[in-house]
């Protein structure tokens, strides 16, 4: 394997498309209705927003790629999450999946890296992540550089409505 990290571009709106409805069906997909699942993808994932996203000076996106295939993403950009604390100029990252097949060999550590690097471009910031309830594993990640809960929402997916983590990291933590 012949891995690389790269910022995607608004070339790769197709790409993106497909990586994310994957890498979210493969780690969620078993959460879910099929019907309410496929119209999730559909809209949360549709080309046309990747390529907004991607166009966009205020957001980021990395690829993960293994000779070429892509494995893997993150993504940031400003802070959308609804918590009350959330102020102008905090970061989120939206983002971070990698297939099951290429995990466990640091490179989801290395894609939350280039994030972060982006995110801090300007200096110190609050970053945010949204964190689904039950994932234990992103939960325990994103401890280990610095988030902690401070409040929760619900995720929409379909007619379900998850449980989500609100994680925040201060800028003095940063």
């Amino acid at each position: 394997m012949t891995l690389a990290i790269r910022r995607a571009t608004a070339d790769d709106a197709a790409t993106l498309s497909q990586l994310a409805a994957r890498t979210f069906t493969e780690t969620f997909g078993h959460l879910y209705p099929a019907e309410d699942l496929a119209l999730f993808l559909r809209d949360a994932y549709a080309v046309e927003k990747q390529a907004v996203i991607l166009s966009h000076p205020g957001y980021a996106v990395w690829l993960l790629e293994d000779d070429g295939l892509v494995v893997g993403h993150a993504a940031a950009g400003p802070c959308g999450l609804p918590h009350a604390d959330v102020r102008p100029g905090d970061g989120e990252l939206k983002r971070l999946y990698v297939l099951a097949s290429h995990q466990n060999g640091g490179w989801g550590g290395r894609l939350f890296d280039a994030a972060e690097r982006w995110l801090l471009r300007d200096g110190p910031r609050t970053l945010w992540v949204g964190v689904w309830s039950e994932n234990l594993g992103a939960q325990r990640f994103y401890a280990r550089h610095g988030f902690g809960k401070v409040g929760t929402y619900e995720f929409p997916v379909g007619r379900v409505r998850d449980l989500e983590f609100i994680l925040r990291r201060q800028a003095a933590a940063a």
